[in-house]
């Protein structure tokens, strides 16, 4: 990474090949069972890294493509939880969903995404990033009948996090994400555990650490508290300074088409940045200009060798002829800025 400037990446899922699930649809079900779905999984992946490869991402990762669901996937796999037995609970305060509930003490038996993390090594020499949920949008996305504290619940996973994430290491990964949507949204918690819980999960891990904190998928609840929040976005200045005080190496955050005050960026000076520069909520494809643009701006308050240009989040629910579109986009919007950088 070091002898990459501004190297690229997504911030974490691509679209799935409509054989394997339904097409611009959010956490589909699986449309292949049994060993057909292991060799689906294993061949979306591959697509996954040929179009990221392609594109001329730097950092690849496996697109989510082994995986339904960004928490819950991750959830399933572990003991304590009742995927029978749900309930209805407010989701990062903004929708109603049908989520499992906690009913004894979580822990976890086996690797998770051990294996698949295994597999997209083999398929890149490039630089791979795998993604996992963080502990407190995972506690966002249950209904607990056993811990009765989203606190206790979260250091529990932190530790689970923590064994996933060094297996993961000795699999090959170079970095490993968090996603962290809640921390967009629970200030006092980010603040007081939140963030204290996360570097748990990363605890005696050597690779890169990431944690990604977006606005969100462009689904409509999504889009409709963006509406509620004013002409400034200003959530990230209340966990920006704690951020920069922990052993986090990369924040990853959502910028392009956003009402985030580039300035924020100025309270995590000195972080490796990972810059939102690909709207994930609309399905224009960014010119290579806008692209530059939104680096550059991001170049005021983020050293050049700290500067990850990425996407906003995830693009699951867009087309895969729109997601190859924004994807060469990062690409070459990069490169224009690049170019610039070195003539200086």
């Amino acid at each position: 990474m070091n002898n990459i400037l501004l190297p690229t990446s997504t911030a974490g899922s691509l679209p799935k090949p409509s054989w394997l699930a339904q097409s611009e649809t959010l956490w589909s079900p699986w449309k292949l069972q049994g060993e057909q779905l292991i060799d689906g999984k294993h061949d979306a992946l591959r697509i996954a890294i040929q179009e990221q490869q392609f594109a001329g991402i730097d950092i690849v990762s496996d697109g989510e493509q082994s995986r339904q669901h960004f928490v819950t996937t991750f959830i399933e796999h572990l003991d304590g939880v009742d995927f029978e037995n749900r309930k209805t609970v407010k989701i990062r305060d903004r929708y109603d969903a049908s989520v499992p509930t906690v009913v004894g003490p979580v822990s976890r038996q086996k690797p998770v995404f051990v294996n698949d993390a295994k597999f997209l090594r083999k398929q890149t020499n490039k630089i791979i990033k795998w993604a996992l949920p963080g502990p407190m949008t995972m506690v966002d996305t249950l209904y607990d009948a056993h811990y009765q504290s989203r606190e206790k619940l979260a250091w529990q996973f932190a530790k689970i996090l923590n064994q996933e994430a060094k297996e993961l290491e000795a699999a090959g990964v170079d970095i490993i994400q968090f996603d962290e949507p809640a921390f967009n949204v629970f200030f006092d918690e980010v603040n007081s555990w939140g963030i204290a819980c996360l570097e748990r999960a990363i605890e005696g891990l050597k690779c890169q650490t990431a944690v990604h904190i977006c606005y969100g998928y462009g689904i409509k609840a999504n889009t409709d508290w963006k509406k509620s929040l004013g002409s400034q976005w200003r959530q990230y200045e209340q966990v920006f300074p704690k951020l920069k005080q922990s052993n986090i190496d990369i924040i990853s955050l959502e910028c392009h088409n956003s009402r985030v005050p580039i300035e924020l960026l100025e309270l995590i000076r000195g972080k490796k940045v990972m810059v939102g520069a690909i709207d994930v909520a609309s399905n224009n494809i960014e010119t290579p200009e806008e692209v530059a643009e939104t680096l550059r701006k991001a170049l005021k308050y983020v050293d050049a060798d700290k500067l990850y240009p990425s996407t906003n989040c995830g693009m699951a629910p867009l087309s895969r002829q729109v997601a190859r579109g924004k994807l060469q986009a990062l690409s070459a919007g990069t490169e224009i800025v690049r170019k610039e950088l070195l003539a200086q």
